[in-house]
């Protein structure tokens, strides 16, 4: 009789978990589909990955909608897909990357951080914005590029402006880093930087890892290894300027009231996760083959997931936003930039 409930709860489970694969598979080999895509013309063209994957799944954004049989896969690419990549990214962190610097250096790619967000929520009263796009643009630019957007969007209160914000800051900070990882090198031999100084110069401002690296080993391999490692610094700053946010959002001291909008967990699941993964690897628990095919994995489902996102937006709702919210990525790109060029030059 036990047996028998048993595999009763068993064929339940498994019919479930069968449906819900049925259900979901459609959108997510579309996201991977247009991920793939997007790869391939990163690879044979140059074009950045993330902006090809995005600006491809805007234009399939027919498939997003209500009835549709990939509608449940892209919206389960667009929200657990991405989390996933987030947490894997934190297996590439690692206290041993921070020895060389020095506590100069790190602490004024830590303080770039800090500052550029601070500087976002300023600013964006200037433009005229909130301080929803403060947080998701200055947090951007500041820390990882998309993978930031994407994270800070996830503990954002919901609205319905929020994936046509997210969309935005993805593309935006996307081209400049495009537009950085080409003028930055240059940059850095006419300010007179020496191999360290260059690293945490591009490091410091670029604001995607593969653009980082992409800079930094153009000018050299010394500078393209420090850049890397420093671009991991700001990235290891995700989880706790995750946390401030979430934890000001649930007191609701932006703008002296609460903020509208379901509030999100005071650290997301994938935060935690994220925050796991880094502490193993610091203490080499994580070996480097298991490391570098995390960092591989996590760069294929931030891809497949901001496809997704694109897919979620309407092209025409995302134009919407508005000259001010570029001006504001611009902004954000050239404090940071001035506030690192800055600090080497007095460091040094």
């Amino acid at each position: 009789m036990e047996k028998s409930a048993n595999w009763a709860q068993f064929s339940g489970l498994r019919a479930r978990w069968t449906q819900g694969v049925i259900t979901l598979f459609p959108g997510m080999a579309v996201a991977l589909l247009v991920a793939v895509s997007a790869q391939f013309l990163s690879e044979h063209y140059g074009a950045p990955a993330m902006l090809m994957a995005l600006l491809m799944g805007l234009a399939l954004n027919f498939l997003a909608e209500k009835g549709t049989r990939t509608a449940a896969g892209v919206e389960y690419s667009a929200r657990t897909v991405l989390r996933m990549g987030v947490a894997l990214l934190g297996a590439r962190i690692s206290v041993d990357m921070l020895t060389d610097l020095g506590g100069a250096m790190i602490m004024l790619v830590i303080g770039g951080v800090v500052a550029t967000i601070l500087f976002g929520l300023i600013a964006a009263r200037l433009f005229g914005r909130g301080w929803r796009m403060a947080l998701l643009s200055g947090g951007a630019v500041a820390i990882c590029g998309a993978s930031a957007a994407m994270a800070i969007a996830a503990v954002l209160p919901k609205t319905d402006k929020s994936e046509r914000n997210l969309a935005f800051t993805v593309m935006a900070v996307t081209v400049l880093s495009t537009v950085a990882m080409i003028a930055y090198p240059p940059l850095s031999s006419w300010f007179g930087f020496g191999p360290l100084e260059s690293g945490v110069f591009l490091g410091g401002t670029i604001h995607d890892v593969a653009q980082v690296v992409g800079a930094g080993f153009s000018v050299g391999p010394e500078v393209g290894e420090t850049a890397t490692v420093v671009k991991l610094i700001r990235v290891s700053m995700l989880a706790p300027v995750v946390l401030v946010f979430s934890l000001v959002i649930r007191a609701g001291k932006l703008d002296g009231d609460a903020p509208e909008g379901k509030r999100p967990p005071l650290l997301p699941s994938f935060v935690i996760w994220f925050m796991v993964f880094a502490a193993l690897n610091s203490f080499g628990l994580v070996p480097e083959s298991v490391s570098t095919l995390a960092g591989h994995l996590s760069r294929w489902a931030l891809l497949a997931a901001i496809a997704a996102v694109g897919i979620k937006t309407s092209l025409v709702r995302m134009l919407e936003v508005g000259g001010s919210a570029i001006g504001l990525v611009v902004a954000n790109t050239i404090f940071l930039a001035f506030f690192i060029v800055v600090g080497v030059h007095l460091i040094g």
